[in-house]
């Protein structure tokens, strides 16, 4: 009622207790007609130069409150490619730079990164396929080294 009747929001705020006006406001500001059709007529009288009055049925109001109501938008999730296990991952880390990360398990247990930057996804994709092909036939050697030695 007090902002109704004219007060400022920075002393109805020090008259309640708030710390904050914008605490005052986000509790007690219910936007209600008179408001809007004072406002409105503030508006007109210095935009216009008018002396118009404007009847509270001639004004199409809509509540705060009923703007803060969720909007129901239907969701659609993003579907992007699926690669399979063991394919290694390709990521877009800038405007025209990609990076293909495959990070395969070596012949000691340990896992290694293995990174290949292009310009394109095409291309990204293509030097990606590559690298896994060679590293996997890396690991391969290097496991039947191991199991030569052991034997």
């Amino acid at each position: 009622m007090a902002l109704e009747h004219g007060m400022d929001i920075k002393t109805l705020s020090r008259i309640i207790g708030h710390k904050s006006s914008s605490t005052t406001l986000d509790i007690y500001s219910h936007i209600t007609n008179e408001m809007l059709n004072n406002a409105a007529m503030k508006i007109d009288a210095h935009m216009c130069r008018s002396d118009t009055i404007i009847e509270e049925s001639e004004i199409e109001i809509t509540a705060i409150e009923d703007s803060k109501a969720p909007v129901k938008v239907e969701f659609k999730p993003y579907k992007g490619k699926i690669r399979r296990s063991g394919t290694g991952g390709i990521y877009r880390i800038g405007e025209n730079l990609w990076e293909g990360r495959y990070t395969p398990t070596n012949a000691q247990g340990k896992r290694v990164a293995c990174n290949v930057y292009t310009h394109s996804l095409e291309e990204c994709e293509q030097k990606l396929d590559e690298m896994i092909k060679i590293k996997k036939a890396e690991i391969e050697e290097e496991k039947a080294k191991l199991k030569e030695g052991a034997d």
